[in-house]
């Protein structure tokens, strides 16, 4: 009988499971609180859809409460799955903004306690989690919260989701990238500059290179124009706008004193004095896509009735497609609270082709809610004689 050697051991596999949160959270503002009172029990004001792992989430706000057996005596407050899924786990925070700066939110949380039986589960699309009675009305309208009839809702949705951990043990960090830091100290560094631009009596040091990689414009005038130059002059643009712009150009960032909001004034010349404005059109000059992107994106932040019909004109020209896309859509849906702003009466003196687009773009929202043709037709009455859409005249500004 011979004696046999143990066999080798394998080497052990491991894997881990990890369950941990995906975390959201929207801010629903709710203005007009006053007028939403009497639309009904079990009617509700629904944010934006707002997307949390990868499912959609809706905030409703029942101003006349959702259980008719409280006969109107709370508001109500849900949190709704917006988008198709099932038994999705998640767990929710809503607060209630304390308006008068004390802190003192009113909040509900799954957050940061044991849960007796887990996470939440909705079921199906339109299900829902909140409250019936989250607040009495008669305190609320009373109450630090409530401000210049105005509400101030904030959600948050963390959806579970499990997964395998397949990451090593040991990982190394990569840094963030710090070439804007690096090309940034490369504009302040004058003494390499090979151009320098006089702008409105102020001198700019800069590199024929960087700003020709940047700008097709700089491209052709650097390399492709028969006179190379080393001085430039530029006698039509501010200062601040250009230094602006070569802070862009160097960082990809937009510079810490450009504005990010448009006053929402009545005044239409406000709206084209904000530096976001002037800079946007430095983009269409000098070709930059880029930041030409970035300017729609924050002056689209603030559009209101008054604001609209101008920016809308200074989209048009300066090609901001996307914000002008954004201006038609809003000025049809509030087409007549629009047509009684004074921008609206500058866009009639001075962009009469503006209006043709308005009528198409009203008449697309038309069709996605009706098929009739009727109210596209008054509409284009609206627009030609000055109506606003009761019927009533509008006042023609002298």
């Amino acid at each position: 009988m011979t004696n046999s050697s143990p066999s080798p051991l394998i080497s052990p596999t491991s894997s881990r499971s990890v369950t941990e949160t995906v975390n959201g959270s929207h801010k629903f503002v709710i203005k007009g609180y006053s007028l939403a009172k009497g639309m009904g029990i079990g009617k509700h004001i629904a944010s934006e859809n707002f997307t949390v792992g990868g499912y959609q989430w809706a905030i409703y706000f029942y101003p006349d409460g959702k259980n008719p057996e409280d006969n109107s005596a709370y508001v109500s407050v849900f949190i709704a799955l917006a988008s198709e899924g099932t038994d999705v786990r998640a767990l929710f925070e809503l607060t209630l903004v304390d308006q008068s700066g004390k802190g003192k939110h009113k909040v509900h949380s799954h957050f940061d306690r044991s849960l007796e039986s887990g996470p939440y589960t909705l079921k199906y699309r339109g299900s829902m989690w909140g409250y019936k009675r989250f607040f009495r009305r008669a305190l609320l309208e009373t109450s630090d919260y409530l401000k210049h009839d105005c509400l101030k809702i904030n959600c948050t949705v963390g959806v579970v989701v499990s997964a395998i951990d397949c990451s090593r043990l040991h990982s190394i960090q990569v840094p963030d990238s710090d070439m804007g830091a690096h090309f940034g100290m490369l504009l302040e560094n004058t003494e390499n500059s090979d151009v320098t631009f006089f702008v409105a009596g102020e001198k700019f040091h800069a590199h024929k290179l960087v700003l020709a990689a940047r700008s097709p414009i700089f491209q052709s005038k650097f390399f492709e124009e028969e006179e190379d130059k080393h001085e430039i002059v530029i006698s039509d643009l501010d200062p601040k706008v250009f230094k602006a712009m070569l802070h862009f150009i160097y960082r990809d960032t937009f510079a810490e004193d450009v504005d990010v909001a448009t006053p929402s004034s009545s005044c239409v010349s406000s709206v084209s004095d904000t530096l976001t404005v002037k800079l946007l059109a430095a983009a269409d000059r000098y070709g930059l896509e880029r930041l030409r992107v970035m300017c729609e994106a924050h002056l689209c932040k603030d559009i209101s009735v008054n604001s609209v019909a101008k920016m809308l004109a200074l989209a048009d020209e300066f090609h901001a497609t996307e914000l002008k896309g954004v201006c038609l859509r809003f000025s049809a849906e509030n087409l007549a609270a629009v047509m009684r702003s004074d921008g609206f009466e500058y866009l009639k003196e001075n962009c009469p082709s503006l209006q043709s687009e308005l009528l198409k773009t009203v008449a697309g929202c038309e069709e996605d809610c009706s098929s009739g043709g009727g109210k596209s037709r008054s509409v284009w009455a609206q627009l030609s004689d000055g109506d606003d859409t009761n019927g009533r005249r509008v006042r023609q500004k002298t």
